[in-house]
């Protein structure tokens, strides 16, 4: 996959939540990780985080939205649920990009959405946490940037010989 990204959350406060988003975006290879305006409490956040991502993927504790700095020519998109938004599986990802998501218990806010470059949903009925939300759209962005090809029409997928089969998932 080429280009790169970051991801953080405005106004988090749980640190659980925290701990399980680093993960992710460690999971899926992000570039860096960043939080705005975080609750203090976060530094618990380092035993929710199993894969220990701190050592792994730069992160930056913003404490507000002016201090915000994100390297040239990366896009801000916002993940807000709201009528504007563009839906994720509508959205072309831009190369170098920046997802942020809103805190637990609100949205947003109008000054972190006004630098927004994008601002995208995932399109449930209502809102989802922050850890999954955040995965959600890490998935899309591997999906829609990752070189895969088209999905088979016919359910199912391409049959692999045993010798191409990840060791990870054979069956002892």
């Amino acid at each position: 996959m080429r280009g790169y990204f970051g991801i953080g959350a405005e106004e988090i406060s749980k640190p659980m939540n925290l701990g399980a988003l680093m993960r992710t975006a460690h999971a899926f290879g992000a570039s860096f990780f960043f939080t705005v305006n975080a609750h203090p409490k976060l530094r618990e956040a380092y035993n929710a985080d199993t894969s220990r991502s701190f050592g792994h993927v730069p992160y930056y504790p913003w404490a507000s939205v002016e201090e915000l700095r994100l390297p040239k020519g990366c896009a801000l998109v916002g993940v807000e649920l709201t009528d504007e938004a563009v839906e994720l599986p509508r959205f072309m990802h831009p190369q170098a990009a920046a997802y942020v998501l809103g805190r637990e218990r609100g949205s947003l806010s109008p000054e972190l959405v006004a630098r927004c470059n994008h601002v995208v949903k995932v399109p449930t009925k209502f809102c989802v946490n922050v850890g999954l939300a955040g995965a959600i759209v890490m998935y899309d962005r591997l999906i829609a940037l990752g070189g895969y090809p088209a999905r088979p029409i016919m359910p199912g997928g391409p049959k692999l010989e045993m010798s191409e089969t990840p060791k990870r998932h054979r069956q002892s």
